[in-house]
């Protein structure tokens, strides 16, 4: 048996291809891949007239010293007792716009396929070998596109760093030009040490005399001005509680809470009308008693 199949692609393309068995195993139509098997092992369906018969084995593809290749199978049915066993011989040829892959060999076949007719058996290996080919060229195709973009990735990744390092330092040194790193700033002494809180009483002294020092002098309270005394007073007065203290303490200043109105404002008029009733009452009867003894 001898037959062959143009493919569109140059010849040395098509070699490499066939070079490789996991492209082969995807060309082939129809294949069902075995897992953790070799690359062309697994289940295949032939349709053959208006049967199909389905394989299971392993194809072997290996690259000759001539520049051919070897592809030796066998296969048998997953539901009978036939097999197929093939030695086929693969050549690339050059042609015009392309290659041609000529197909020659041996295959000797028992079971179903030799009750179906020879004409319809012939029919389905030519049908699978152009599939085959077809497959076989579009995978050698996709090649060059798959290599343009491994040698553009490869050049991104190959470009000087030192630009990139560059344009770094430059955004860093603008970073740093416009703000000031939190490690510079200076820190606070925590609210609960001892010393910080003899220094702010201290510094709250010393302010609130040298207010009074201003006010006897006449002088104006600005908004530098230390705060009052009592204020310094209410500082010194939160100073040496508890944590819990100071959260539970009641707010002063603007933030007190007004006091209920008692109910003795109310009653206030009303303690002074009793006095006054009697003093209206005993001053009538002594009217009325001068009166009579004037009469």
């Amino acid at each position: 048996m001898e037959h062959e199949v143009f493919v569109p692609v140059p010849a040395q393309r098509l070699k490499e291809t066939l070079a490789d068995q996991a492209k082969v195993a995807r060309a082939v139509p129809g294949l069902q891949q075995d897992a953790g098997a070799e690359p062309v092992t697994g289940r295949l369906k032939v349709r053959v007239g208006s049967h199909s018969v389905t394989y299971r084995g392993t194809v072997r593809v290996v690259a000759r010293e001539d520049g051919s290749y070897t592809a030796e199978g066998d296969v048998a049915e997953t539901r009978g007792t036939g097999s197929v066993k093939l030695a086929l011989t693969l050549r690339v040829e050059e042609a015009e716009d392309g290659s041609r892959l000529v197909f020659g060999g041996t295959a000797s076949a028992d079971g179903r396929l030799t009750e179906m007719p020879a004409e319809q058996v012939a029919s389905a290996a030519t049908r699978l070998l152009n599939r085959f080919a077809e497959s076989l060229g579009a995978l050698a195709a996709e090649q060059p596109a798959q290599e343009a973009a491994k040698e553009q990735e490869a050049a991104k990744d190959s470009a000087p760093e030192a630009s990139k390092d560059s344009a770094a330092e430059e955004e860093v040194g603008a970073a740093d030009a416009g703000h000031t790193s939190v490690f510079d700033t200076e820190v606070p002494p925590p609210s609960l040490d001892p010393l910080a809180q003899d220094e702010d009483e201290d510094d709250h002294e010393a302010g609130a005399g040298a207010g009074a020092a201003k006010g006897a002098g006449g002088g104006d309270l600005t908004e530098d001005s230390e705060p009052p005394a009592e204020a310094a007073h209410a500082r010194r007065t939160m100073i040496g509680r508890s944590a819990e203290e100071v959260d539970h303490a009641p707010p002063r200043g603007r933030y007190a809470p007004v006091p209920a109105p008692q109910s003795a404002a109310a009653g206030s008029p009303l303690r002074w009308a009793a006095p006054a009733a009697a003093l209206a009452l005993a001053s009538a009867i002594v009217v009325t008693r001068a009166l009579r003894k004037r009469r």
